[in-house]
């Protein structure tokens, strides 16, 4: 690997700010503004969860959601970080890894750890992706001010990144990838960064769907001349459908989140990187993985701005997390829409302990 090649912020001044001390204070405006009072997970950064799904549009978007997942990103014991995203601009039916040596961020670069990158290169289930690819791609790059914060001032410093863009890979493509990235899963020096969006809803993205229970057991299609219930308007049937997501992936059964998206079709964009996590975390459960934590009980209730995904667990088992469950923490829609004309994107924050 050319040792001199440097990925260029291409999406700072645009997507986000480009002047390094702005960008700075605004991302520490941000995590300052996500309140301890709405966890039930003890202190901030959450013990032991190295585990975090952010979202990746542009940061008057997205940026507040996620502070979340950052504020609750424990990074006391890793040595690196993967950071997994999706692949927006090229069509890409394996996963890719960058060529480059390290990540430009108004911040400060961050350098690649080139030896992670060449022991995935040396399972034969990787490609190398080019600069010009590799600069295109906002998915990851969205993910690098925040990350580059957090471990500059975290004790260990900046440590090194594994980035890996996430193609569209089918069920059984997803479960080879988890099956891979298992054993740095379960490593504690790794810390993962999913990037996902959640539902891309409007005519626009192709997905006008509409459901009228949490559980989405009819999905339809809305028109031009649709009519939907008053008491259900489309924020609100929006918001189910990226809810039933949310419970399916934290249960880490990946056959239950092919079937989720096959029955919903929900326009998540990181469905892979996600589908790539959950068939991790399930691999590694299989092979005996489990995290013993305190006895702080789960939170019990759901909705934005508290943990989204209901926990069910009683007596005794409720002292034990499984290695790996997502609790999501914040959600946000850019727009709550009433009209099929309307069009909206969500975004999700939320944590695994592991």
């Amino acid at each position: 690997m050319n040792k001199s090649i440097v990925r260029n912020a291409t999406h700072a001044g645009s997507w986000y700010l480009g002047d390094g001390p702005k960008l700075d204070r605004q991302l520490t405006e941000f995590l300052a503004n996500v309140p301890a009072a709405s966890f039930e997970h003890g202190p901030l950064p959450v013990p032991d969860a190295r585990i975090i799904v952010a979202p990746h549009a542009g940061y008057s978007y997205s940026g507040p959601t996620a502070a979340w997942a950052y504020k609750s990103w424990d990074v006391s014991k890793i040595e690196r970080v993967f950071l997994l995203g999706p692949s927006h601009h090229m069509y890409l039916a394996t996963c890719a890894l960058s060529q480059c040596s390290e990540y430009e961020t108004p911040l400060g670069n961050i350098p690649i750890d080139v030896e992670t990158i060449g022991e995935l290169l040396d399972t034969g289930k990787f490609q190398r992706m080019s600069r010009t690819v590799d600069e295109n791609e906002h998915s990851l790059e969205m993910h690098l001010p925040y990350i580059y914060k957090i471990l500059s001032e975290s004790p260990g410093g900046v440590r090194p990144l594994v980035p890996i863009m996430v193609g569209a890979l089918n069920p059984a493509s997803e479960v080879e990838y988890g099956k891979i990235l298992a054993q740095y899963l379960k490593d504690p020096a790794n810390g993962f960064v999913i990037s996902s969006d959640f539902c891309h809803w409007g005519s626009r993205f192709g997905y006008t769907a509409y459901v009228e229970d949490s559980n989405c057991t009819q999905v339809q299609t809305l028109g031009s001349r649709s009519r939907v219930k008053p008491e259900i308007p489309i924020y609100r049937s929006i918001e189910m459908l990226d809810y039933k997501g949310m419970d399916v992936s934290n249960g880490g059964n990946h056959d239950e989140w092919t079937q989720y998206l096959a029955h919903t079709n929900n326009t998540i964009c990181g469905r892979h990187p996600l589908g790539v996590l959950i068939a991790g975390v399930e691999y590694a459960r299989s092979k005996g993985v489990e995290l013993t934590m305190d006895q702080r009980k789960p939170a019990d209730r759901s909705g934005p701005a508290e943990v989204v995904a209901e926990q069910h667990l009683t007596g005794e088992e409720a002292l034990k997390y499984q290695f790996g469950k997502l609790y999501w923490v914040q959600y946000k829609q850019s727009s709550r829409i009433k009209n099929v004309g309307e069009s909206s994107v969500s975004y999700a924050s939320g944590f695994a302990k592991a």
